[in-house]
């Protein structure tokens, strides 16, 4: 990609000021006509504009202007960036390789079903389809609806798994929870709780302190085979 001049209008302006540049070298640069140059030179056009240096931001050296005053014919060359900035990538639909793309409705079916709250958006990024193709999907309309078996995109290599968990994060952000998941939570306050009481509570092997001692049998025997010797020998004082 060609790199472009910075502020146009204001080198030009700069270059009118500051050099002996010819009106066509300047124009050149510039990408302007010869005759807004003369104009800019003039005082006719440009009046406000602040020049602008090329030899501060690194777009013309020194050099390159002696160059060129000495010799009309040379046309100046911006100077090559210092520092490389890599081009950003154009995002666009997931690329799928062909040997892949016939796994994609089965992929589509088996995030319809196991994950409704993904929009089509959402699939399309996962697995690189169409919109027509998932809506042909949810409503059955689709030409091979009949053959169709859901299968996993992670599991087909259509996707990775943290990017399907990015989607579904971010698809149910801000929803409210599902019936299953509030019964598991009040399955495990329930487990939570009733731990909470056995390790707070009295023990199962303590005996309340409100009932009665069991009774030794031996004792009770004692008891009665003594108080049958203390009746006997008050028989035989009388």
């Amino acid at each position: 990609m060609a790199q472009q001049l910075l502020m146009p209008k204001a080198t030009a302006v700069w270059l009118v000021d500051n050099t002996s540049l010819s009106f066509d070298q300047i124009a050149e640069f510039c990408s302007m006509h010869p005759l807004e140059i003369k104009a800019i030179a003039d005082g006719e056009a440009a009046q406000g504009i602040k020049g602008l240096d090329p030899l501060m931001n690194g777009q013309l050296s020194r050099e390159e202007i002696e160059r060129a005053e000495k010799n009309p014919a040379h046309k100046l060359k911006i100077a090559p960036p210092k520092v490389r900035v890599p081009e950003s990538k154009r995002k666009g639909p997931r690329y799928t390789p062909v040997s892949k793309r016939q796994d994609r409705p089965n992929a589509i079916l088996w995030l319809v079903r196991n994950h409704p709250e993904l929009e089509n958006a959402a699939i399309s990024r996962l697995v690189g389809t169409t919109k027509n193709t998932i809506e042909a999907i949810r409503e059955r309309t689709h030409w091979n609806s009949a053959n169709l078996v859901p299968m996993d995109p992670v599991t087909l290599g259509l996707c990775t798994q943290i990017d399907l968990d990015l989607e579904v994060e971010k698809a149910t952000r801000g929803l409210p929870p599902k019936p299953e998941d509030l019964a598991e939570e009040e399955r495990l306050l329930s487990a939570s709780q009733t731990q909470e009481w056995l390790s707070s509570g009295p023990s199962f092997d303590q005996k309340p302190k409100d009932e009665d001692e069991e009774l030794d049998a031996a004792a009770v025997f004692a008891k009665l085979s003594s108080m049958k010797s203390s009746t006997d020998e008050d028989e035989e004082g009388h």
